[in-house]
C-alpha cells in the first residue's frame, strides 16, 4: 500500500479551495452585470437641466421704454411736437448753431473744445451724447436714446456759445430770440450800410450777441 505524501495532500487541498473561490467570484461578477438592450426607442430621458431646455430659445429683451398715452385734444402744436420728441426712443442727431458774434475770432480748435466740454458735462448727467465740431459756427450731436432729447436741448440752450438747436425740421431757440436767418440778414444789411463811425459794428455785435445771453 502506497502512502500519500503530506506535501501532495496539502497541494491538492490548496488547489481545491482555489478552484471554489474563483468559481464564486465569477458568479458574483456575472450577477453584477447590467443588461442594456439594443433597442432604445422606448427609453425617455427626463433628466434634462434648465440650460438644455432653454437652448435655442430667444433671450427675453430688456424692458422697453413705454411712455404714457398722449391726449392731443387740448394741446398746442408746439406742445405736441415736444411730447412726440420725448417719446422718440431710437437714435437721434442734430446740429447746434453757435453765436455769430464770435465767429470771426473762433477757430476750429475752439469749436472742438466746446464740443468736448459739452460731451463731458452731459456724460456726468448720465446722458450719452457725442458733440462734434463741423465748422466754426456749427456743432453736430448724436445720441442713442432719443427720450433724453429734451434734456439735451435744455442743456445746450443754457450754454453761452449756443444760439439754436436744429433737429430735423424743428428748431429750438431761447424765448424771444429771432430766427438765425433773420439775424444774419440784419447783420449783412448793417455791414452794407456802415457809415464809418463804428455804429454799424456795435449794432452787429448786439444782433449777434443779444442781452439775454446766458
Amino acid at each position: 500500500m502506497i502512502r500519500s505524501s503530506p506535501s501532495i495532500i496539502f497541494i491538492f487541498v490548496t488547489l481545491l479551495v482555489a478552484t471554489q473561490t474563483v468559481g464564486n467570484f465569477v458568479k458574483v461578477a456575472e450577477g453584477g452585470k447590467i443588461s442594456i438592450p439594443d433597442e432604445l426607442d422606448d427609453v425617455i430621458d427626463d433628466e434634462e437641466d434648465e440650460e438644455w431646455k432653454n437652448w435655442g430659445k430667444k433671450k427675453p429683451s430688456k424692458k422697453e421704454f413705454d411712455p404714457p398715452k398722449l391726449d392731443l385734444s387740448n394741446m398746442e402744436f408746439s406742445e405736441i411736437q415736444s411730447e412726440m420728441m420725448k417719446r422718440h426712443t431710437g437714435p437721434s442727431f442734430g446740429f447746434v448753431k453757435l453765436r455769430l458774434g464770435g465767429a470771426n475770432r473762433r477757430t476750429p480748435d475752439m469749436v472742438s473744445e466746446i464740443a468736448m466740454k459739452w460731451s463731458k458735462v452731459m456724460k456726468t448727467g448720465s446722458i450719452d451724447v457725442k458733440f462734434m465740431g463741423v465748422d466754426i459756427s456749427t456743432i453736430m450731436f448724436t445720441m442713442d436714446k432719443g427720450q433724453d432729447i429734451m434734456e439735451l436741448i435744455e442743456f445746450v440752450l443754457s450754454q453761452s456759445e449756443a444760439y439754436e438747436v436744429k433737429i430735423g425740421d424743428q428748431v429750438h431757440r431761447r424765448p424771444g430770440d429771432p430766427p438765425l436767418e433773420e439775424v444774419m440778414e440784419k447783420i449783412r444789411s448793417h455791414k452794407e450800410n456802415a457809415n464809418g463811425d463804428g455804429t454799424s459794428s456795435q449794432v452787429v455785435d448786439q444782433l449777434a450777441n443779444p442781452k439775454d445771453e446766458l
